[in-house]
């Protein structure tokens, strides 16, 4: 029994002794997936497709450049925000966090975020080094909080052998409308010509849809929607000249009016009708099923910002970022995480394939980035795609408010003012929760 005991402790006396890991150690929280036993051993990004390949790769190539340290990756489910205040309350967050930059300001707002010109100015990046959107994005009281990583927001992609039929395909191009009433004139023509929905409209349980209208076309009129922190106005006729618009839409059945999101990316792929307003993510796929012979979409496809109906050219975009949570850190720690960020914008092309914005001006301009398929006609995005106003919290479930509203005024049952109004209170009312 002797012997035994005294080989045990010998055995923990030379687990003792073993090699230290001497490498600075920094936590990363990220969503977009998890593909672990796909690219969990991938280092070469360009040979990476989709949000979760991409990202997956790009931080095990960061690793094996970077031996000196280790970061330990957390991959939460989408959005991730409620695991992070959880963390935040235990007061044991990640160093870095994937975030939306229209969350940042709910978290910045309590202290719960440490400002990054330092640390970004340590890893050799400046506000000059980003999109316009981007930087807007991430900037809160005039601090940068974030690493902006792309801007996303909302695009007409076109079926052109349907806008063909229809007559409105000049030069290659679809001519897309200038004015609101062009749009209908151009709806009608559609419907008639090839007796298909003008619009693919995501509408059943997506708030998204209506907001991403509303606020890119109140945008474009320069309203003033959010004149203070806690306060939204939209009982204006700016905004109830929209919804009219989007209402006679539905009313002439020159949308879709009874699909959710999945249901009009089916649509839209089967050729089912000719454009359907959603976000930057679906370049990828659609593009991919208009490279694809004896598709619908085979050589049918375009993709543009909104187009101009009211005002100057718009978007509401929205994008991701890397934030750092207020936390303790060594000046080891600090100098890793500037690496990181370092390569992460060094790499933002690789992440770009995603059919998202570059957040780095020069990829922007790069000939890389505009040789990538559809690029060079959604690149205008970065200049004029602007968020809500930086100091605008609870966007998420304002976003969820407003669309309630918008969509009964749509869909015909409920009257536009009356929607505008309710709309309005209840939106203030959630602020004026706001601490």
């Amino acid at each position: 029994m002797r012997r035994v005991w005294l080989a045990a402790l010998a055995a923990l006396v030379l687990a003792g002794c073993g090699a230290r890991d001497d490498r600075v150690e920094i936590d990363v929280q990220r969503f977009f997936g998890e593909c672990g036993a796909v690219y969990g051993n991938l280092t070469d990004p360009a040979k990476a497709e989709g949000e979760c390949g991409i990202v997956t790769t790009l931080i095990n190539k960061f690793n094996a450049e970077n031996p000196d340290v280790r970061v330990d990756v957390n991959v939460v489910a989408w959005p991730g925000y409620p695991q992070l205040s959880a963390q935040m309350a235990a007061k044991d967050p990640p160093d870095l966090v994937t975030m939306h930059q229209g969350v940042i300001a709910d978290y910045q707002a309590r202290g719960l975020l440490e400002p990054m010109d330092a640390i970004l100015a340590q890893a050799g990046l400046g506000p000059a080094d980003f999109t316009d959107a981007a930087r807007r994005g991430v900037t809160k009281d005039g601090r940068t909080y974030g690493l902006p990583w792309d801007t996303v927001g909302g695009l007409f992609h076109v079926n052109t052998r349907l806008f063909e039929q229809a007559g409105l395909m000049r030069r290659g191009r679809p001519v897309l409308p200038q004015s609101a009433g062009e749009l209908l004139a151009h709806a009608r023509r559609f419907r008639e010509r090839t007796g298909k929905p003008y619009l693919i409209q995501s509408q059943v349980n997506d708030p998204a849809t209506h907001v991403r209208n509303l606020y890119t076309y109140l945008l474009a009129q320069d309203a003033v929607f959010f004149p203070e922190p806690k306060r939204i106005r939209l009982r204006t006729p700016e905004a109830r000249r929209i919804i009219e618009l989007f209402r006679t839409l539905n009313a002439e059945r020159l949308s879709t009016t009874d699909q959710d999101n999945p249901a009009a990316i089916a649509a839209f792929i089967k050729g089912e009708g000719g454009i359907f307003p959603t976000g930057t993510w679906m370049i990828g796929a659609f593009d991919q099923e208009a490279r694809t012979p004896g598709r619908p979409l085979y050589r049918s496809y375009a993709v543009y910002p909104y187009p101009r109906l009211w005002g100057r050219p718009a978007a509401f975009v929205d994008g991701h970022a890397w934030v750092m949570p207020t936390r303790e850190r060594t000046p080891e720690q600090r100098r890793a995480i500037a690496r990181l960020l370092r390569f992460m914008a060094e790499h933002n092309f690789d992440w770009s394939r995603t059919g998202h914005l570059p957040a780095v001006r020069a990829v922007v301009d790069s000939a890389a980035f505009r040789a990538l398929p559809h690029r060079t006609e959604i690149a205008p995005l970065a200049v004029f795609g602007a968020p809500l106003p930086d100091y605008v919290q609870r966007q998420a479930p304002i976003e969820g408010t407003i669309g309630e509203e918008l969509a009964a005024a749509v869909a015909g049952l409920k009257p536009v003012d009356r929607a505008l109004a309710d709309a309005e209170r209840r939106v203030n009312e959630l602020l004026d929760q706001t601490g």
